[in-house]
């Protein structure tokens, strides 16, 4: 087992969806958040690297600027090196490996704490137990359809509640220590 721990950091609208089906946000920036600090910036200095989905990385490349300054793997079986744009090939990887065998390859770098980011990404580590805590904040909207943060899942998932925050803008930010299995 890799010697490293898998940390997610995601919003959700309230019936569930972490983007659209065509992967926009559009439903998240719709929120008045101004003044607001849901521990993002926090978050992402305590992480050494980002690994993510395909759909994220598209995504991802939409914004204006690249939003990750530490290094970024895209696990993907559909994109190759030649995906990535060349002002972020010193910043972004493109690897096939399985949840496990990425989580170990990290671990040989010496990188410790891994942000998992998007939908079937964070699913996927999930079923192989390599998440220690998400923090989730539901955003107080209905999308109807989209990507689904959680997916079908072999056996329960048990969580300890560690905090919860609420702000103004209707926001309900939540933090969850998954509880191992015994």
């Amino acid at each position: 087992m890799p010697t490293n721990t898998g940390h997610v950091f995601m919003a959700m609208s309230l019936d569930g969806f972490v983007a659209r089906e065509d992967f926009s946000l559009d439903w998240l920036m719709k929120q008045n958040t101004e003044g607001e600090a849901h521990g993002h910036e926090a978050f992402m200095s305590s992480v050494d690297c980002v690994v993510m989905g395909s759909g994220s990385f598209r995504t991802a490349l939409k914004f204006d600027i690249w939003p990750y300054e530490k290094p970024a793997v895209v696990l993907s079986k559909s994109l190759n090196p030649r995906d990535i744009p060349d002002k972020l090939r010193d910043k972004v990887s493109i690897c096939e490996l399985t949840p496990p065998e990425v989580m170990a390859s990290l671990a040989e770098k010496g990188w410790q704490r891994v942000y998992v980011d998007g939908g079937k990404i964070i699913q996927s580590f999930l079923r192989e137990g390599l998440i220690s805590d998400m923090t989730v904040t539901l955003v107080p909207i209905l999308i109807g359809s989209g990507k689904r943060m959680f997916g079908e899942l072999d056996a329960d998932i048990d969580l300890q509640l560690l905090e919860s925050s609420s702000f103004p803008s209707g926001l309900v930010t939540s933090r969850y220590r998954i509880v191992p299995l015994s």
